[in-house]
């Protein structure tokens, strides 16, 4: 008998500062995996790291979900597991698969309904399916998880209005500045985030947009894209000095805008504003940076207090996307007993 767990932290219970401590980038997924893989008690499992959440789902053979702490830990290199350990939950059973089914469908997401989350997941088995981690159940709960997700967003208005991250920062930005039309904005980041952004911020008839990014070539791919300009990172106090916000999605693992720039820039700007939006993770702009004078520097936790009155449509959907995982749910259940009972017939006959 195997025992199926979900264990993790998200947005609802932890603060962005410690989402960022246990943020995973694609080395710490593989390492993960890796571990868990070596570890006898592990049948299959995958993970899911996002600005959002950091969590593990997997298939024991032993009722033990702590030895899935303890590889995270080793993975990430925390000593001080008390201080943390409260801000975990665990889900086992039928409550992991209906969890995993209602953050797939974003009904768990920072941003309601927001759509991204269907590639990660897709992300997620993708990469634990080659790493030999994909149990058969775990190959069915997934797929039907991006069907839900899927049928959730086609047939109900969870997503209205726009649902991502980006579309949230975007949003934000044009509430903080009235109108973005004859604006000039930076876009730190050419990944799936920033480039959403900047397309959207080209549908908001922003005058002029700066595409920054570590490959410059992205940069360029993107910019020309969306008639943006590509610039690079030796150009960013240049850059700063001329726009009117930033939103920076890059993912670096330090910080690319720091306080004592800020503080320099802010100086020549002759009383103008800055709004900064960091929707990296980890964070990409140093906190200290919220310190400086004419600046208003906002993260991935605000954002969905800032465009509350947007979200009220896609609320009256979630009753419609909870039936959905409801039947999802059960269709999950019934074809893991058809396998069984397939696997069964098998081995009977093979004896």
């Amino acid at each position: 008998m195997n025992h199926f767990f979900s264990i993790g932290l998200n947005h609802k219970n932890t603060t962005i500062e410690l989402r960022e401590k246990f943020f995973l980038n694609d080395v710490e997924k593989e390492l993960l995996l890796s571990e868990l893989k070596n570890n006898p008690v592990v049948f299959g499992a995958f993970v899911l790291s996002t600005c959002n959440r950091t969590e593990v789902y997997a298939h024991l053979l032993s009722d033990t979900p702590q030895i899935i702490l303890d590889v995270l830990f080793k993975v990430k290199k925390i000593k001080d597991v008390s201080s943390s350990l409260p801000n975990f939950y665990c889900h086992q059973s039928d409550q992991a698969v209906r969890h995993f089914l209602c953050v797939a469908a974003g009904l768990d997401s920072l941003v309601l309904g927001e759509k991204q989350i269907l590639g990660q997941v897709k992300q997620a088995a993708d990469l634990a399916r080659s790493r030999g981690m994909m149990t058969r159940e775990l190959n069915i709960l997934a797929n039907v998880a991006i069907r839900a997700g899927k049928k959730a967003q086609t047939e109900t208005e969870v997503g209205f209005g726009g649902s991502s991250v980006s579309w949230a920062a975007v949003t934000t930005m044009q509430n903080k500045l009235g109108t973005l039309a004859g604006k000039s904005i930076l876009v730190i980041g050419a990944g799936k985030m920033g480039h959403l952004a900047a397309e959207q911020l080209r549908n908001k008839n922003v005058e002029h947009i700066y595409v920054m990014n570590r490959s410059c070539d992205k940069a360029a791919s993107v910019a020309c894209e969306i008639q943006a300009t590509a610039v690079g990172f030796w150009q960013m106090k240049e850059i700063l000095l001329k726009v009117d916000a930033c939103i920076c999605s890059a993912g670096a693992p330090h910080y690319l805008i720091e306080a004592d720039l800020v503080q320099e820039v802010m100086a020549h700007r002759q009383g103008r504003g800055l709004t900064l939006i960091d929707i990296s993770m980890p964070r990409n702009i140093e906190p200290a940076v919220a310190d400086v004078q004419g600046i208003e520097l906002l993260t991935i936790d605000q954002l969905d207090q800032i465009v509350e009155n947007n979200v009220r449509r896609r609320r009256n959907a979630v009753d419609a996307v909870k039936t959905i995982i409801i039947k999802k749910e059960q269709e999950y259940f019934v074809r893991i007993a058809k396998a069984r009972l397939a696997q069964e017939a098998a081995i009977e006959s093979y004896v």
